[in-house]
């Protein structure tokens, strides 16, 4: 099957600038226009992830040209009148069916290629790009290097000139970019504190750390603000966001202790974030972060 991710760009930004009811009718007419173009294409929706959608289809040729449909319907007629861009990735493959949805590496791959899609972008790998007709790969060339998860050889990324207008088309200097990487798939992010783990990635991308009860990790110290800090997910990585009073302060498994005090730090490999307190005073608690070995864009 030929896999198909396509999602809203900047969509939390949608929200904050039009509201929530403007925001969820963009996104119902945005997917009343995916569903009606299906048919043409022999496309399957196989569910929505927020203002993600999942489709699948027979071969690369009608993904492509799905994919193009959409890209063209946003341009022509913005859902409810707003403008909105889509980013879009592709994936051929066998894939997993299960009660209706579908699973495994294919799909988790078209996943992270529409997380490095940029704006109004179609891109899928070169796998695919091999399946593709020779009218489709005219209109296909290569722009990106990255590693795929579970891979150690390094893949071309491909993308769709699906726009006429040759002038909104951005040059790409590929060829001499030889060891131009894009970052790949590192997997998502545990945390663990006092024998529980809460799993991070594409799928819940945040976590609130503090002593309100609502907190996602609930940590129950005087020096420990209500929400102290959240993990959070931006592009690839996993930021620690600190907007406590007493700051937080991280260890990592290779460097000395790391103070946050509202600001941000990215969390590489495996240590320890402590809220509020640093590893030096008495008995401070502490919760472990560490990579999750599966794929970060899993679904």
């Amino acid at each position: 099957m030929t896999v198909l991710f396509a999602d809203i760009t900047g969509s939390t930004q949608l929200f904050k600038m039009v509201g929530d009811a403007n925001a969820r009718e963009i996104e119902r007419v945005w997917l009343e226009q995916v569903r009606e173009l299906l048919p043409r294409f022999e496309g399957q929706l196989v569910k929505t992830i927020g203002d993600e959608v999942m489709c699948v289809f027979p071969s690369a040729d009608a993904g492509v040209l799905a994919a193009s449909a959409m890209q063209a319907a946003v341009t022509a007629a913005p859902p409810a009148g707003y403008d909105i861009t889509l980013h879009i990735g592709l994936n051929a493959g066998d894939v997993l069916v299960e009660e209706g949805d579908m699973f495994g590496d294919t799909v988790n791959i078209a996943a992270y290629l529409t997380s490095v899609a940029a704006p109004e972008q179609i891109v899928l790998t070169e796998q695919t790009y091999a399946f593709l007709s020779e009218p489709l790969k005219v209109v296909t060339r290569p722009i990106l290097r990255t590693t795929l998860k579970g891979q150690t050889a390094v893949v071309i990324v491909y993308q769709v000139l699906w726009k006429t207008d040759r002038a909104e088309i951005t040059d790409s200097f590929f060829a001499e970019r030889s060891q131009h990487l894009i970052p790949s798939d590192g997997g998502g992010l545990v945390l663990h504190y006092r024998g529980k783990s809460l799993h991070l990635n594409h799928l819940r991308p945040r976590a609130m750390l503090g002593r309100h009860s609502s907190c996602d990790i609930v940590v129950l110290d005087a020096s420990v603000s209500r929400q102290h800090a959240r993990v959070e997910l931006q592009n690839m990585h996993f930021y620690l966001i600190d907007q406590s009073i007493n700051g937080s302060f991280v260890i990592f498994e290779d460097r000395p202790e790391v103070e946050v005090l509202r600001r941000d730090l990215r969390l590489e490999g495996a240590g320890r974030i402590f809220l509020g307190r640093n590893f030096r005073q008495e008995r401070p608690e502490f919760i472990e972060f560490s990579r999750d070995r599966r794929a970060l864009f899993r679904v």
